[in-house]
């Protein structure tokens, strides 16, 4: 096979299934793992993927927001990386926190996955994760009201004005994407307002960002990548992305996927 056929055959895989590792380069096309990252070298260099820690993503995957669009009851084709980061989010919570957990599928994760040994206040704007919170003895639970959207969750003036009257230990968010220039974006005006508050509500201010959402941009900036004093992210994170957090002063925090995979 010609290095072109090669180069089209690994568009076609990404295309189909919106990543691919170096391990999956050298067994398809029988190549050595020095050859599957210069492959996949030239091909961003091209502009046609984006390469991570151990192979790629498809940019058409990240630039449609698929990951995004997701609901957080949206939970089959999730990976790994979603529960990990959660996992991981969880082992920061200490005894008598107050903190806030954002509508998305990471925290849903988080609240599946809740600790029963420490006793927590705990602050959602949705109404799905409020649902598996209210359930558990040592959650004291606020569900911030609202006029709610279609998916359970509030972020207008009355969640706002709420949110203002409260303080936080530690707040967990994440948004469609962000990037070093643009910061934390979204597709949608209406939450920026609530966002900012939740932050501003908050000692500490955690972000959680799987690899699909590192250094994409939507169309509205919530604020920038320098308002998060930690960012959680996975093994597939590059590298050059994450040293422009780095540089912004971010404590950037790679959950590992064998350690995480031992704690299961």
């Amino acid at each position: 096979m010609f290095i072109e056929e090669r180069h089209q055959a690994i568009l076609t895989w990404l295309t189909e299934k919106g990543s691919i590792t170096n391990e999956e380069i050298q067994k398809q096309f029988g190549i050595s793992y020095d050859s599957a990252k210069r492959d996949l070298r030239i091909l961003e260099e091209k502009g046609l993927l984006k390469r991570t820690h151990g192979g790629a993503l498809s940019l058409h995957q990240i630039a449609v927001g698929r990951a995004a669009k997701k609901t957080i009851k949206d939970i089959e084709s999730i990976k790994d990386n979603y529960l990990f980061i959660a996992l991981k989010a969880l082992s920061m919570i200490e005894n008598n926190d107050v903190i806030f957990l954002t509508s998305a599928t990471i925290c849903y994760f988080m609240a599946k996955n809740f600790p029963s040994n420490i006793k927590v206040r705990v602050v959602t704007n949705s109404i799905v994760i409020a649902e598996e919170l209210r359930i558990k003895d040592n959650v004291s639970l606020i569900l911030l009201g609202g006029e709610m959207d279609n998916k359970g969750n509030c972020y207008d003036a009355i969640a706002v004005e709420t949110v203002n009257r409260l303080r936080f230990d530690k707040c967990f968010i994440t948004s469609a994407f962000i990037s070093a220039e643009f910061g934390l974006s979204i597709q949608r005006t209406t939450a920026i307002s609530f966002f900012n508050a939740v932050i501003n509500s908050s000692k500490q201010t955690i972000g959680l960002f799987p690899k699909e959402k590192i250094g994409f941009n939507s169309i509205v900036s919530i604020c920038p990548a320098e308002r998060l004093d930690i960012m959680l992210t996975d093994w597939d994170a590059s590298e050059e992305d994450l040293k422009l957090f780095d540089e912004k002063g971010i404590e950037i925090i790679v959950v590992e996927k064998e350690e995480q995979e031992i704690k299961k």
